[in-house]
């Protein structure tokens, strides 16, 4: 399957939810590392392991990253997550939508994960206004990149993310939009809620959820649920 292009700059928003104190972070689909190495500027004394399933990327990366692995998350057997057992932050940048079971490897890491680590992510919005007014005129095609990068096998809304999460054994702490400056969207995000008026939801959800472009979130181990 062809790779998603690689990246040289990193995600302000996904980095300023990963902990400073993180002593051992696991950067899962970590390209070329360009979040590693903002990261360890941060925090020169943590672990930083990547984890890519591009070799050529994984290469790049390991300038930046303490230790790099080569392969799909999904593939790996139980001696993978018993050694990491110790990771207090796994990282999920523009990844959890490009896995076939983003529900099993999330369960994997609540097995495994220590009582006060987290989950930090960002992904794609399904429900943004663009994939809106494609769809009402049958215009979905797959692209290379972007919310309909044609390497996407998921697809979640903010409801079916917090979903995601809770079905796994966490909960969302904290979370914020991504939103960029774009054209022609205030023409088409009122009549997103009127539609949602007349399918009986509530039309102002319905507007604010279509205007992200992506999500960022931070998401721990449901408490009556820790180890």
């Amino acid at each position: 399957m062809q790779q998603t292009p690689s990246h040289t700059s990193h995600n302000q928003d996904l980095l300023d939810l990963i902990p400073e104190s993180a002593n051992k972070l696991a950067e899962v689909g970590c390209s070329t590392g360009a979040l590693a190495k903002a990261y360890k500027v941060k925090n020169p004394g943590s672990e930083y392991i990547g984890i890519e399933v591009e070799p050529s990327y994984a290469e790049e990366a390991r300038e930046f990253c303490d230790t790099c692995i080569v392969g799909n998350i999904e593939d790996f057997e139980s001696d993978f997550w018993k050694a990491h057992g110790d990771v207090d932050c796994w990282i999920f940048g523009d990844v959890l939508e490009h896995l076939k079971d983003p529900w099993s490897t999330l369960a994997h890491i609540r097995e495994v994960i220590p009582r006060e680590a987290c989950v930090v992510a960002c992904v794609p919005n399904a429900q943004h206004w663009s994939i809106q007014v494609r769809l009402s005129v049958g215009d979905f095609r797959y692209e290379d990149a972007g919310l309909l990068d044609r390497t996407h096998l998921r697809w979640f809304t903010r409801q079916t993310l917090v979903e995601l999460f809770q079905q796994t054994g966490f909960q969302i702490t904290e979370g914020r939009p991504r939103v960029l400056k774009e054209t022609h969207r205030e023409k088409f995000i009122p009549l997103i809620g009127q539609l949602a008026k007349e399918a009986g939801a509530d039309p102002d959800i319905a507007m604010k959820d279509a205007v992200p472009f992506q999500f960022v979130i931070k998401a721990s181990p449901v408490a009556s649920e820790r180890r």
